[in-house]
């Protein structure tokens, strides 16, 4: 958003990952100037997309789904593609929603490398949303479509809806003017938005603070988080009333999360259909609990990176964990995990949810591909080492 603005933007303790540097990558091939200084990014956006790269999100899909959105407001033709797995994601839902709006497209049936080319020429359109990052693409960019155009949005299917509520929640600040029905399935926006300074600390995030705290669980020790805000949207602090339902000790104090376990793990039955990325780190505490974890309404967790439903039923089944896999959920029978050499998939989760089940496993466990783990959390390696 700081790039759509014409002025200045800081924001403030950034995270320095892989997904990360590829956003910024992208947004400076956009023509927007962003400037790194020690703990924070000095922005200062674009009045008008032009380009003549290919922009390349790297192994980022927010990014591949909210520029292709954005991109599409440029009247000129741009191509946007990514690594090997960025190019098995199918972003089809979205395209044919562009199509709807007068956006000229064309990929690679439905996948990256992905060219768009406006006018947006609003008008109504339909998008079915396994992920929310197709809506939420949708949004930000009809809001900075031309004065006067107007672009409704039927949302007959939408995952992961506390992701949309933040987005909602930067184009309040922006003052977007925009409807919504209350159950999310419809939208109008107003275009001719113009962003004011993105300015302010990047939130800490729940998705990553997960993986510490599975670590914690799992070796019986304990693990104070800094910097998470209570109060935040952010979907995935759901993951926390999850341990807590297991038999974890969670609490607050002051911006400290701190998250320990004495006694035994519980199983249950969670739908993990707003948070479908705590899905490894859910499934290894499953894997170390009594009985029966079963994990409901997750589908498009299949859609993800990889296959993370078939991936965590894989990878657990070497550590000696038997998983039922469905086709929207997935059953962890737990007990003993035993250790063994395990691949990561190239998924940053996965990697990050099985080197912390190695702390709790009877013997050593080896993940494969664990570089992956520098594409959203630099460091989490060196963080179990300590």
């Amino acid at each position: 958003m700081a790039s759509f603005t014409p002025d200045i933007s800081i924001i403030e303790e950034p995270l320095d990952s892989l997904d990360v540097r590829s956003c910024i990558t992208v947004c400076r091939q956009l023509g927007a100037d962003i400037r790194e200084e020690p703990s924070r990014l000095v922005t200062r956006g674009v009045a008008s997309i032009t380009t003549d790269q290919i922009l390349d999100v790297g192994n980022s899909g927010t990014t591949l789904f909210l520029a292709a959105a954005m991109a599409s407001l440029s009247d000129t033709p741009i191509t946007l593609t990514g690594d090997a797995q960025i190019q098995r994601r199918s972003a089809e839902n979205l395209l044919n929603a562009l199509s709807m709006l007068g956006v000229e497209v064309h990929s690679n049936n439905g996948c990256a490398p992905i060219t768009v080319s406006g006018p947006w020429r609003g008008g109504r359109c339909c998008v079915e949303c396994p992920t929310s990052q197709y809506l939420s693409g949708l949004l930000l960019a009809s809001s900075l479509a031309p004065h006067g155009t107007v672009t409704e949005i039927d949302v007959p299917i939408l995952n992961e809806k506390p992701y949309i509520e933040m987005t909602l929640s930067y184009l309040d600040r922006q003052d977007v003017e925009y409807e919504r029905a209350s159950d999310f399935s419809h939208f109008r926006v107003k275009g001719g938005a113009v962003y004011k300074p993105m300015n302010g600390p990047t939130p800490a995030d729940f998705s990553s603070a997960a993986f510490p705290a599975v670590a914690a669980v799992v070796s019986k020790g304990k693990v104070e988080l800094k910097g998470l805000d209570p109060n935040d949207s952010q979907g995935d602090k759901a993951f926390f009333d999850i341990l807590k339902t297991m038999g974890c000790n969670v609490s607050w104090r002051d911006s400290s999360l701190f998250v320990s376990r004495t006694g035994a793990l519980h199983g249950g039955i969670f739908d993990l259909n707003a948070i479908p990325d705590a899905l490894p780190a859910v499934s290894v505490i499953a894997a170390f609990a009594r009985g029966e974890t079963v994990l409901i309404n997750i589908a498009h967790a299949r859609i993800k990176e990889t296959d993370r439903i078939a991936a965590m039923a894989q990878e657990l089944g070497k550590l000696g964990v038997h998983c039922t896999e469905r086709p929207d959920s997935l059953v962890i029978h737990g007990g003993i995990v035993r250790g063994g050499k395990v691949d990561g998939h190239g998924d940053h989760r996965i990697v990050m949810a099985l080197a912390a089940a190695g702390l709790g496993a009877k013997s050593a466990v080896e993940v494969v591909g664990v570089e992956a783990a520098d594409i959203t959390y630099p460091g989490f390696l060196d963080i179990l080492t300590r």
